[in-house]
C-alpha cells in the first residue's frame, strides 16, 4: 500500500463526504493505492454514522471511534498504530487542508527519502488576532526553544515515512511536536513544503486560545526530556549544587560577621539571611538527591535492557 491518510476529527459531519470524495478522486487520478483512516474523537453529531456509511461504500475507508474526546494526539497515535501504508499522511477534516497536496507529499518521501515533509501554511485564511498572530508568536518560540527550524509546527498536513510513526509515541498534546519527537528518535531528515490553506467551509474551529498556552508548556516538557531524560544529574545535580553553594555562602557570611564584626548584635536566627541560607541549602540538597535517584533509576533500567538484549542474543 502506498499511502495511509490519517484524519482525526471532532464534530465534522458536514465536511466528511466531500473530503472523502476529494481524496478518493485524487488517489485514483494518480494511481495510488491507499487507505483512509478516520478517527472519531468523541463526536456528538452524525460524524460516526457518515464514516460507517463511507466504509460500506469504499473498502479503503476505515474508522476508529473514541468513547469520549481524548484529544488530537491520542487520535493520531491510534491512527499511526493502524496505518499500513509506506507513507503516512495526516490532515485535518475541516477541508482547510487540500487533498491535492497528497501526491507531491508522497513522492517527496518516496523518491527523496525524507523522513518527514511538514506543511507550511504560508498564506492563511484565519482571523489575524484570533489565530494568525498567536500562531506566529508560538512558532517563533517553538523554533528558538527546540532548535528545529520549521515555520509552522501546528500544520496538520504532514507526510511521514512509515518507520517514523511506528517509532514515536504521541501523547498529551504533543501532536504539534511530532517532528521534534522524530528527531529525538533519530529521524533527522525533515523538510518543509509550502501548502495551500483554505478558509473553513463548514462549522467553526474546535480550538481556542488555550491551545497556545498548552502548546508552550508541552514544548518546555519535550525540550527538558530530550535534553535531560538520559542524564538527570546534569540538571538536578547542577541546580542543587548551585543552590547549596548560595546557602553555604550566606551561612559563612553570617558566621564571620557574628564572630568578628558584631559579636554583641542580634542572634543569627533573627536575621532574614539565616532563613535564606537554610532554605537554599535544604532545597539544593533535595535537588541533588533527586538527580542522584534519577541516575540510579536510569542505570537500573539500562541494565535490564542490556540483560534482555543479551538474553535474546543467546536464545537465537
Amino acid at each position: 500500500m502506498d499511502i495511509s491518510v490519517v484524519i482525526p476529527l471532532l464534530d465534522e459531519q458536514d465536511s466528511l463526504v466531500e473530503l472523502h470524495d476529494w481524496i478518493a478522486q485524487t488517489m485514483q487520478s494518480n494511481r495510488l493505492t491507499y487507505e483512509l483512516i478516520f478517527i472519531d474523537d468523541g463526536s456528538r453529531d452524525q460524524s460516526w454514522d457518515i464514516i460507517t456509511s463511507l466504509s460500506q461504500k469504499n473498502a479503503s475507508v476505515f474508522g476508529l471511534r473514541f468513547s469520549k474526546n481524548f484529544g488530537k494526539s491520542q487520535a493520531l497515535h491510534a491512527g499511526f498504530e493502524k496505518a499500513k501504508g509506506d507513507v503516512v499522511i495526516t490532515m485535518d477534516a475541516d477541508l482547510q487542508d487540500s487533498p491535492d497536496e497528497i501526491p507531491e507529499l508522497f513522492y517527496l518521501i518516496k523518491n527523496n527519502h525524507h523522513d518527514i515533509v511538514s506543511g507550511w501554511k504560508k498564506k492563511r485564511y484565519d482571523a489575524f488576532f484570533a489565530k494568525n498572530l498567536p500562531s506566529k508568536l508560538f512558532n517563533w518560540a517553538a523554533r528558538n526553544i527546540s532548535g528545529l527550524k520549521l515555520h509552522d509546527f501546528n500544520c496538520g498536513l504532514k507526510a511521514y515515512k512509515k518507520e517514523v510513526v511506528k517509532n514515536i509515541e504521541v501523547y498529551g498534546e504533543m501532536h504539534r511536536y511530532i517532528p521534534l519527537l522524530a528527531v529525538n528518535a533519530g529521524f533527522t531528515n525533515i523538510v518543509e513544503k509550502v501548502v495551500v490553506h483554505q478558509a473553513r467551509k463548514y462549522g467553526k474551529t474546535k480550538f481556542g486560545m488555550e491551545r497556545f498556552i498548552n502548546g508552550f508548556l508541552d514544548l518546555i516538557t519535550i525540550w527538558f526530556t530530550s535534553r535531560f531524560a538520559k542524564r538527570p544529574m546534569h540538571f538536578f545535580g547542577l541546580l542543587g549544587v548551585l543552590m547549596f553553594v548560595v546557602g553555604f555562602g550566606f551561612s559563612f557570611y553570617l558566621g564571620i560577621e557574628k564572630l568578628y564584626f558584631n559579636p554583641t548584635g542580634r542572634l543569627i536566627t533573627e536575621r532574614p539571611e539565616f532563613f535564606i541560607a537554610l532554605t537554599t541549602m535544604v532545597i539544593g540538597t533535595q535537588f541533588f538527591v533527586a538527580g542522584f535517584l534519577g541516575e540510579i533509576i536510569l542505570q537500573s533500567r539500562n541494565n535490564k535492557e542490556r540483560y534482555h538484549i543479551s538474553d535474546r542474543t543467546k536464545s537465537h
